[in-house]
C-alpha cells in the first residue's frame, strides 16, 4: 500500500516582537492520498483513513466485505474512489458497510455479489457517485438508521433481488414497520436503475423526510409484483419531491403513495415525470397512484407529468 502525503504549513503574523527573527514553523500533516491494489490493503486502509484522506482502488477484484466505522468531517471527508474496473466482490454479506462513517465519498467503483451492495448506517453527508452496484441478493444501495443527508448520484444499479424472496429494491431508504429510522433528506439524483431490479426500483420508508428523487431513469422489467413491488417508486415517507425521471416497464403503476404508519405517505409532489405504461397489466394502470389522499395527507400532481399507454395520469385532481 502507497501513501503519498502532503503537508499543510501554518501562517504566522511578522509582529514588532517577531520582526527580525527566524520563524520555523511546525508541519502539520494534511490528506493522504492511499493507494490500494489488494483487498488486504483496501481493509486496513478503511481503517486508518482519516479525514480529508483519500483512497485509490488500483482496478482489479477486492473479493470480501468492506466496512468502515471512521466518521470524516463536512469541509474535509474521506473519499474512496477507483474506476469501474475496481471491484468488491462480495461473496455474502454487505459489499460495502459504512456504518456510522459520515462525510464519505465512494466514487466510480464497483460494488457485486453479495446479500446488499452499499449500506450506510447512522451516517451523515455520504456521497455515493458514479458507481455501478449489481448482481446482489437484496437492495443495491440503503441508507439506514437515520442516516441524514446523503446521495446516491449518477449512477447505475441492476440485477438486484436475487433470493427469490421478491425484495431487492434498487435504492431503499429508511426501514419498514416504524417510524423511528429519520433517514432524512436523502437525494437520489442522474441514476440509471433497472432492469432486472428485483423490488421497487426506489422506495422511501415511513418515518423519513424530505428524500428528493429527480432526473432518474427507471426500468421496471424486473419486478415481481411480489411484496406489493409493482411500480418504480413506492413513497411512504413526508414531504418527497418526485421530479424530471423517466420511467418504462411497469407491471402495474409508476409512482405510488402510501401511508403504512399514521401520518406517513404524505406531503409527495410529482412534476415533470415522463411515465410509459405500455405493456402493464394490473388493475390501476396509472403513472402517479395515490392510495392515501385525505385533506391531512395530500398529494400533488401536476400537469407537467405525462403518460404513454396505460389508464391515465392519476386518480386524484391535476395541479395547473
Amino acid at each position: 500500500m502507497r501513501i503519498r502525503r502532503t503537508f499543510l504549513v501554518p501562517l504566522f503574523a511578522v509582529t514588532a516582537a517577531t520582526a527580525g527573527a527566524v520563524l520555523t514553523a511546525p508541519t502539520a500533516e494534511a490528506a493522504q492520498v492511499i493507494e490500494v491494489s489488494t483487498a488486504a490493503q483496501l481493509k486496513t486502509a478503511l481503517t486508518s483513513a482519516a479525514p480529508g484522506d483519500t483512497i485509490h482502488l488500483a482496478d482489479g477484484t477486492y473479493t470480501g466485505n468492506f466496512k468502515t466505522t471512521t466518521a470524516a468531517s463536512s469541509d474535509s471527508p474521506i473519499t474512496l474512489t477507483g474506476s469501474s474496473e475496481a471491484v468488491l466482490t462480495a461473496g455474502g454479506g454487505y459489499g460495502l458497510h459504512l456504518n456510522g462513517a459520515s462525510y464519505w465519498t465512494v466514487q466510480g467503483i464497483t460494488v457485486t455479489g453479495g446479500q446488499k451492495g452499499i449500506m450506510i448506517d447512522a451516517a451523515k453527508g455520504v456521497v455515493v457517485d458514479t458507481v455501478t452496484v449489481h448482481g446482489l441478493d437484496m437492495e443495491g444501495v440503503h441508507f439506514r438508521n437515520s442516516s441524514t443527508d446523503g446521495v446516491i448520484r449518477n449512477s447505475k444499479i441492476y440485477d438486484t433481488g436475487n433470493d427469490g424472496r421478491g425484495m431487492g429494491e434498487g435504492v431503499y431508504v429508511g426501514t419498514a414497520g416504524g417510524t423511528s429510522d429519520k433517514s432524512d433528506r436523502i437525494q437520489i439524483t442522474g441514476n440509471t436503475i433497472g432492469p432486472d431490479v428485483g423490488g421497487e426500483n426506489v422506495d422511501i420508508k415511513e418515518g423519513t423526510t424530505g428524500a428528493t428523487i429527480s432526473g432518474n431513469t427507471f426500468d421496471g422489467s424486473g419486478l415481481t409484483g411480489a411484496n406489493y413491488d409493482d411500480s418504480w417508486v413506492d413513497v411512504k415517507g413526508n414531504d418527497v419531491v418526485v421530479e424530471n425521471n423517466k420511467g418504462t416497464l411497469t407491471t402495474n403503476n409508476g409512482y405510488e403513495t402510501h401511508t403504512q404508519q399514521s401520518g406517513w405517505g404524505c406531503g409527495t409532489v410529482f412534476r415533470d415525470n415522463t411515465s410509459t405504461l405500455t405493456g402493464s397489466t394490473g388493475d390501476k394502470q396509472l403513472a402517479v397512484n395515490v392510495t392515501n389522499y385525505s385533506a391531512s395527507c395530500q398529494t400533488t400532481v401536476y400537469a407537467s407529468n405525462t403518460v404513454t399507454g396505460g389508464k391515465g395520469l392519476t386518480n386524484i385532481a391535476v395541479t395547473p
